[in-house]
């Protein structure tokens, strides 16, 4: 499941995103629906995310409580968008949630190799939401 996604591979995931709303286009509105509501997940994700980063940033002080419902929240939304055939992009919530797991344990690694910054993954998610609502 955890194939590091690179900035080389950034092509493929643009193209994979714009097949998958191609095909979704087609699909029955419930899926549709789904996936809408799963992508939005992605963005409130990310704010969390931030939020927390932001509290840790101000307080010095982490919550390992929080981070274990961060790391929680990013892989359950990648096995999420999984389900939904958007594979790149859970690739990328189950690398956040698994950096969320120890931060400490890969500290930047996950991040520089697996291109998994909160901008460019709610980036990704809006891009698509906008892509099916059109």
């Amino acid at each position: 499941m955890i194939d590091v996604v690179t900035s080389v591979s950034l092509w493929e995931l643009i193209k994979h995103a714009k097949s998958w709303v191609s095909n979704l286009r087609r699909a029955k509105e419930s899926r549709k629906k789904e996936s809408i509501f799963a992508l939005r997940k992605v963005v409130l994700s990310s704010r969390k995310t931030a939020v927390y980063i932001r509290k840790l940033n101000q307080s010095k002080t982490r919550n390992i409580d929080e981070e274990g419902e961060i790391s929680f929240l990013w892989t359950e939304l990648g096995f999420e968008l999984e389900d939904l055939k958007l594979n790149k992009l859970a690739e990328r919530c189950y690398l956040k949630g698994k950096y969320w797991e120890d931060p400490d344990k890969g500290k930047g690694v996950l991040l520089e190799k697996g291109d998994i910054s909160l901008e460019k993954i709610e980036e990704m998610a809006s891009t698509l939401i906008k892509e099916v609502q059109s």
